[in-house]
């Protein structure tokens, strides 16, 4: 046997010892299967994930039992049963806080139109092994037999790591555009190579990708955003034309020269500020933060401006960048919360430049925390990371800066609740010192008192008072 075979081989043990020290319950659900007159095998990401030392409680098996047999074998023996997608073959069952999805065998057929195919149940594991999107994805291990099957040298990709599809890619890519954004996707989590016949294929099919849903695009791309190398996953997807199809705006960046580090681009720029961002990182991927750091310079294009002598500049490029991340994230269908959170670091991310210069007052410093309001932590980190330069005395004297600012949060903060920045007199107290009832001169009231708090600090109460009242007779407003 070759070294290469000895490899694999014991690849495959550490596998099936990792699933069964992992995943006890996989030979008493294959028992039942097998007790049914039925085959069941642990399929694609969960043999690939076991291979990599990283199996999660999710598991997927595929079987030749059609949907009611499966539901008939797990009857009693599943603790909760789903079937959302049992129309595509697919029935879900949790046990012992375990999530399995078991499929039946699929030989589906593509309208090469749009992506959904046309549901056919197959009798074949390598026939529903073939298609699956990458080879890595298309290994299985029986149970109870625990026998390994790997028709489409997967195991040896997986060594490798590197990608392939278990036919031509064309083929694959053109049943499902999508697979080529899931190969920049795996790439970011994975950090794992296309075959060179795979990007060929991503290149010159790119365009297939209009066929996809927002939402599925941008499922996959945010899965792509929170993997462990998404600066690879984002260069595959530039590099190829796919970003061109959803996310132009990254494209774009790179003709954009930064007037602050001539020696790069704002594409390479940015692609350090996000890698950057994930070293300020605390709990795990934080894809708004990540996102706003890609996001942070696409007003740049936009906004870009030779002066006489040459030099460049990107006057506002925040405020337009804040509109553009909005239209394409609102394109992508993300949730509103988490466009307004990505646009508001993108617009506030230029905000800390200039403290050096010891113009920031303290009204100042409380508008920068109240404008930022809980994203204040993201915005620490935004606006550290986007300290690219080579110049280390610059960045010494950016970051002393920025720790002088955020000591002076803190002075603040412990004096002030800027974290609740209120007007001194709450709206009942408006109300009654002027004698108004409800409506549009109260709101107008608040928001001038609260304009005095962000301006001097907390004010007494006498002095709240007193200013509400010189308000109002400004305003022309009769007090009792």
């Amino acid at each position: 046997m070759s070294e290469t075979s000895r490899a694999l081989t014991e690849a495959q043990r550490r596998a099936v010892h990792e699933l069964l020290r992992v995943s006890p319950v996989a030979d008493d659900l294959g028992r039942r299967f097998v007790a049914a007159g039925h085959e069941l095998h642990l399929v694609g990401g969960s043999v690939r994930d076991a291979l990599l030392g990283r199996l999660g409680d999710d598991l997927d098996f595929t079987t030749d039992a059609r949907p009611d047999e499966t539901l008939q074998v797990v009857k009693g023996w599943a603790e909760s049963v789903w079937t959302t997608g049992a129309e595509f073959g697919t029935i879900g069952i949790a046990r012992r806080g375990l999530r399995i999805e078991i499929t039946t065998f699929r030989a589906d057929a593509y309208d090469r139109v749009s992506r959904n195919p046309i549901v056919q149940y197959g009798n074949s594991l390598i026939d529903d092994l073939r298609r699956r999107d990458f080879a890595v994805n298309a290994m299985a291990v029986s149970v109870p037999g625990h026998e390994f099957t790997d028709p489409y040298g997967g195991l040896t990709d997986l060594a490798q790591r590197v990608l392939r599809t278990p036919g031509t890619p064309e083929e694959s890519f053109a049943d499902d555009p999508l697979r080529m954004l899931r190969a920049a996707r795996f790439a970011s989590q994975l950090r794992f190579e296309v075959a060179p016949e795979v990007y060929t294929a991503m290149r010159e099919m790119a365009g297939d990708l209009s066929r996809i849903t927002a939402e599925r695009i941008r499922d996959e791309f945010v899965k792509l955003m929170c993997g462990a190398d998404p600066i690879t996953g984002l260069r595959l997807l530039v590099d190829t034309g796919l970003a061109e199809q959803f996310l132009p705006e990254l494209s774009g960046l790179k003709l954009e020269i930064d007037e602050h580090a001539q020696h790069k681009d704002v594409y390479e720029h940015t692609l350090i500020v996000v890698r950057n961002a994930i070293g300020h990182e605390k709990e795990g991927p934080d894809f708004v933060l990540r996102m706003a750091a890609l996001m942070h310079d696409i007003g740049k294009p936009a906004t870009k401006a030779v002066g006489p002598d040459g030099g460049v500049s990107f006057h506002h490029h925040e405020v337009v960048g804040a509109r553009l991340t909005k239209q394409r994230m609102k394109a992508l269908k993300f949730p509103k919360d988490v466009i307004a959170d990505v646009a508001e670091l993108v617009a506030l991310h230029l905000r800390f430049y200039g403290y050096g210069r010891g113009e920031w007052t303290d009204s100042a410093v409380r508008r920068y925390v109240t404008d930022a309001g809980p994203l204040l932590p993201r915005l620490h980190s935004l606006t550290r990371s986007d300290v690219t330069t080579r110049n280390r005395r610059k960045a010494a004297q950016l970051a002393a800066d920025y720790d002088a600012l955020e000591a002076r949060i803190a002075r603040i903060a412990a004096e002030e609740d800027l974290a609740r920045v209120r007007p001194d007199l709450d709206g009942n107290a408006i109300m009654e010192l002027l004698g108004v009832p409800p409506g549009p001169i109260v709101g107008k009231a608040w928001r001038h008192l609260k304009e005095l708090r962000l301006e001097r600090g907390p004010l007494d109460r006498d002095e709240a008072e007193a200013e509400l009242l010189r308000w109002a007779a400004a305003e022309g407003i009769k007090t009792p």
